[in-house]
């Protein structure tokens, strides 16, 4: 699973420049500061020596209704035209594009404008760049035309149930994520008719207990910014971009923080307020300290410390001298302290190019990786790679996947999304081979490591996207297998918040070998739409017959936050089977009750 997990912080819009790719040239901060001032509105930003698409945006119109991925599909693969990003309103008759250049953008034009697509005559015209939504928000506060929002503090913005007894708190978990899955189901009913008898059997576990209440987060990305009285603080942001608000608080009285992120902020608020460099304001994207995320190890109390920097307006001597700032803080002899940096890295987090998926990290000193570990097994874990929030909880979490997959000693699990191999590695000793597929390579070389070292000989991890790997990865797994011997094969998928992308559905659909699905998702709301995906009828897209949910179980992964990860066991029926239940499904049919919620909790 990749870096962009449930942070539990407030999700947060940037400034309209996050948009853009990559500053052409550096520029002093004082200059910035200068013409941010000067110009201070809604679209001050496309005058800044920075680029920005939205100065190459189109809209096109006409489209009826349609969706987002066939018209990418249309623009990329089709047309061949270089775009950057697509926004589409909720009422999808029309879109904007944006592109990296003029002469994509006039490309654009000649090729859409009158050009056929789904019986519509498609009608392509240039648009005007969105505006700051900071700048916007504030505007419309100075006239009045909205009420400014009331400023909250960092434990109602990060722990808004930290006032509620944890007992209380998992009952409100509880009804939540029934009730989602009710409406899941129920959707589900009204797409598949075939679900209905697999859909009366499905059952919901409830929500398990987190075995570390407080202090349990090993990791946390800070921000860098001023509180209301301005001064320079290391926290967390108490409101959106969007929303008019760049506030940022101070964490020391968060209840899910452990001592040592608490010390890591407070240790680098103080370099910070001592340096000449400034700390990073979007508004203007002037300054340079942005962020700093700590990892830290429940198993080994090691401390990692990336610090985020906005290079953009920094010489190269500039960056080594803040490099050399970096390093000298945290090496110096520390007294009467409890913590220490045992590993600190820069990260250069200024726009990204065409196609960077990650902000670099340099390292700086101490040692490269942490290490950690769960189900009894050791985890070395880089900066850049996913590895559960919840150590504690992870060990529960990935329990509950085994014993729902329910492997043999003739199982092959593929482990999608797999991030440095955690679940992989956990099922390993249940099973004769695992397949391990995570886009981050850093992530793939932790795996490979921690297979290594935890002595286990019996999985192979591939770096790359899982959407190319999945195919391939079920050959293998059916390469060499004996001769009429039952094929078990089981695919265990933890992806990022958003979910699968559909060509990964489209994928496991396909691959008529997969009997049985793990899913574990961090954000059930936005995984509702792979979980709908995973079970319609076939068709055209989704090819290979559906998988239905057959029991799912949820872990407070998250405690004092509204956050919850679920847990659910699909399996696929396969026609011969259906056929052969037919009779007694239609027996047990006539005497269900006709109740429309499916969901059962636990006591």
């Amino acid at each position: 699973m990749s870096a962009a997990i449930a942070e539990n912080q407030p999700e947060l819009t940037e400034s309209i420049a996050e948009c853009t790719e990559k500053s052409d040239q550096p520029e002093s901060a004082s200059a910035k500061s200068a013409e941010v001032e000067k110009a201070g509105n809604e679209f001050a930003y496309l005058e800044r020596n920075e680029f920005t698409s939205e100065i190459y945006k189109i809209e096109v119109k006409n489209m009826g209704y349609f969706g987002i991925g066939e018209f990418k599909k249309l623009l990329k693969n089709t047309l061949k035209l270089d775009m950057t990003k697509i926004k589409s309103p909720t009422r999808k008759e029309f879109a904007f594009v944006c592109f990296r250049s003029q002469a994509d953008q006039q490309r654009a034009l000649e090729t859409l404008n009158g050009y056929k697509w789904k019986g519509k005559i498609l009608k392509a015209m240039a648009a005007k760049a969105s505006a700051d939504p900071l700048h916007k928000r504030r505007g419309e506060e100075d006239a009045g035309e909205i009420k400014p929002k009331r400023q909250r503090t960092a434990v109602e913005a990060t722990c808004p149930l930290a006032e509620m007894p944890y007992e209380k708190q998992l009952e409100q978990k509880t009804e939540e994520m029934a009730t989602l899955l009710r409406k899941y189901t129920q959707e589900l009913r009204r797409l598949n008719a075939d679900a209905k008898p697999h859909l009366d059997k499905f059952q919901f576990k409830g929500v398990l207990p987190s075995p570390t209440v407080d202090g349990y987060r090993n990791k946390n990305e800070f921000t860098v910014g001023k509180n209301s009285d301005g001064e320079i603080v290391v926290g967390f942001r108490l409101g959106s971009y969007s929303d008019g608000s760049v506030e940022v608080a101070e964490v020391q009285q968060l209840p899910h923080l452990p001592a040592q992120a608490k010390w890591a902020a407070q240790s680098f608020q103080q370099l910070v307020r001592q340096s000449k460099f400034q700390p990073f304001n979007p508004v203007g994207n002037v300054g340079h300290f942005r962020q700093l995320m700590v990892r830290s190890s429940t198993a080994t109390g090691e401390l990692m410390l990336v610090a985020g920097i906005y290079s953009s307006n920094l010489s190269e001597t500039e960056q080594q001298e803040l490099q050399t700032e970096l390093r000298t803080f945290y090496e110096q002899p520390e007294q009467n302290n409890t913590h220490k940096c045992t590993s600190l890295y820069y990260q250069d987090v200024k726009h990204r190019e065409a196609g960077q998926m990650v902000n670099p990290v340099t390292h700086l000193s101490g040692s490269t990786h942490i290490t950690d570990t769960i189900q009894g097994l050791q985890f070395r874990v880089s900066p850049l790679a996913f590895f559960q929030i919840n150590t504690a909880g992870a060990n529960v979490l990935y329990q509950q996947a085994i014993d729902l997959a329910a492997p043999s000693r003739d199982t092959t699990m593929l482990d999608i999304c797999c991030g440095t191999g955690t679940i992989a590695l956990a099922f390993a000793k249940h099973c004769k081979q695992v397949l391990g597929v995570e886009i981050v390579p850093d992530a793939i070389k932790d795996a490979e490591y921690n297979a290594q070292e935890n002595d286990i000989k019996n999985c192979k991890f591939f770096a790359g996207n899982a959407d190319d790997f999945i195919k391939s990865m079920v050959r293998e797994a059916l390469y060499g297998q004996e001769p009429g011997k039952p094929v078990d094969l089981i695919a265990v998928v933890d992806p990022p918040r958003a979910g699968l992308h559909n060509r990964s559905i489209a994928a496991i659909r396909s691959a008529s070998a997969i009997n049985r699905l793990v899913y574990v998702s961090c954000n059930p709301n936005s995984a509702k739409r792979n979980f709908i995906e995973l079970a319609r009828p076939e068709s055209k897209q989704y090819k290979g017959e559906p998988f239905y949910p057959k029991t799912a179980v949820a872990v407070d992964m998250f405690p004092h936050t509204t956050h919850t990860e679920l847990v659910i066991l699909f399996e696929r029926e396969t026609k011969s089977t259906a056929a052969e239940s037919v009779k007694g499904d239609a027996t047990a049919e006539a005497t269900k009750e006709t109740n429309e919620s499916v969901v059962t909790s636990a006591t």
